[in-house]
């Protein structure tokens, strides 16, 4: 990210700069003014953008933490036991790698990813336990995180919130193009790990099987080695209505849409009163941490909103959207979109920054074709660079094999089943 900011940066003070001194007519003011102004709006846009958000992020979060507190993630660990079990033939069912895995897709799922990295460093842990070659990744290992970087969520929550924040008439009107396109991406994800294993070398051969955590660690957690699962039947029922909400949200979305918000609320506030979830207590707890995120992003926002500004008023936005627009645009990527596509792998908070720059531009706004688009992108990819760093940093493996390989396919699987999902849902 240090290398990427410094280039968007550097590069716009040589174009504003070239302009500067060969005279080039540049609207009202010169060149180094009018990039010194856009430096100073982008930085005081950005504290307005993160104080905007942080109503509807911890509108959001508090929700989140009632279904949590209720339960939801072990309902939902239970839902994809059988399929995990099936995708993970070299993990035993009833070992903490298999529950740890469950338990961090089923964040995922929700759109936790606080408490998803969390379940994943265990998890992570728990598989180099079965791994008999230190230092190098297995085939489950590269698997699972594989499916982290193709970002399988089926609520954006954070994504919604910057939307509504930026002023979108459906905030929540991303929930099918992202869930159309993270299930494309997950799919390509599983596919393609399992394509190149087989030209990855030899597996690392798997120890014993092992029944559980060393007692004395003191992360462990007796649900991460057991789980009673749901009949196999009820994991396909499932599985088979979730595919099937993406055309009923393709065909009746402008029905649906305004509908979703409401209904998620309603929704999260009956199952936490269900559970015997004392709902207005947790709904704060859960709203405190909506307000420190949005803080704790605001250094975040300020420098690449500072650095995409500096881009766009020197004009070196409008070269680059006139060179590479007649190519990307012909896959129904328009080049404003480009550069979000292309920092997605790389830079988490410097993707949502360039979203955020996106969709708070009056010439192209939240509720636009590429609006939805970078909204899809961010809700539906990862960071993929930051999960493998953080997640083999944890169990010190080098020798990636062909992780990097099936999470760069998810990537660009990402990207096209976005295209696809905001072409079918938005004509």
């Amino acid at each position: 990210m240090n290398i990427i900011f410094f280039a968007i940066v550097f590069i716009a003070f040589l174009f504003a700069g070239w302009h500067q001194i060969t005279g080039v007519p540049f609207g009202d003011s010169s060149p180094m003014a009018q990039l010194s102004t856009a430096m100073v709006e982008s930085a005081s846009g950005a504290v307005e953008l993160a104080i905007g958000l942080i109503g509807v992020m911890t509108l959001f979060l508090g929700l989140m933490k009632i279904a949590e507190e209720g339960g939801l993630l072990k309902i939902l660990s239970r839902l994809i036991r059988p399929l995990m079990v099936r995708l993970f033939p070299d993990v035993p069912a009833d070992h903490p790698a298999m529950g740890a895995m469950i338990l961090n897709l089923s964040a995922n799922l929700m759109g936790l990813g606080n408490a998803a990295t969390p379940f994943g460093i265990r998890a992570m842990q728990e598989l180099d336990k079965l791994n008999s070659e230190k230092g190098t990744a297995t085939n489950a290992m590269a698997l699972f995180l594989a499916i982290n970087t193709s970002s399988v969520t089926l609520l954006p929550t954070g994504v919604i919130a910057l939307r509504a924040a930026a002023g979108s008439a459906d905030p929540a009107g991303i929930l099918p193009t992202t869930l159309f396109a993270t299930i494309g991406s997950t799919l390509i994800a599983v596919i393609a790990a399992k394509l190149y294993q087989r030209f990855a070398g030899p597996n690392p051969a798997m120890t014993e099987r092992i029944s559980g955590s060393d007692p004395g660690d003191p992360g462990n957690d007796q649900d991460l080695s057991a789980g009673v699962a749901y009949p196999l039947w009820v994991s396909t029922l499932a599985i088979i209505l979730l595919m099937g909400m993406v055309p009923l949200t393709i065909i009746h979305g402008a029905a649906i849409a305004p509908w979703i918000i409401p209904g998620l609320m309603i929704a999260f506030l009956i199952f936490g009163l269900s559970r015997k979830v004392r709902i207005y207590e947790v709904f704060v707890e859960g709203a405190k941490e909506g307000f420190q995120v949005a803080i704790r992003i605001i250094p975040f926002l300020v420098a690449i909103l500072v650095a995409v500004g500096m881009f766009r008023a020197s004009g070196a936005l409008e070269s680059m959207v006139g060179f590479l627009g007649p190519w990307t645009g012909l896959i129904g990527l328009p080049a404003e979109a480009l550069p979000m596509a292309l920092l997605r792998p790389l830079s988490g908070s410097g993707a949502y920054g360039i979203m955020a720059s996106i969709i708070n531009d009056p010439a192209i706004g939240p509720d636009s074709y590429t609006g939805y688009l970078v909204s899809t992108l961010q809700g539906s990819t990862e960071t993929t660079f930051y999960v493998l760093a953080v997640y083999f940093g944890a169990v010190q493996v080098r020798r990636v094999r062909h992780t990097m390989a099936a999470a760069l396919t998810a990537d660009v699987a990402g990207i096209l089943f976005a295209v696809l999902a905001c072409a079918l849902f938005l004509n």
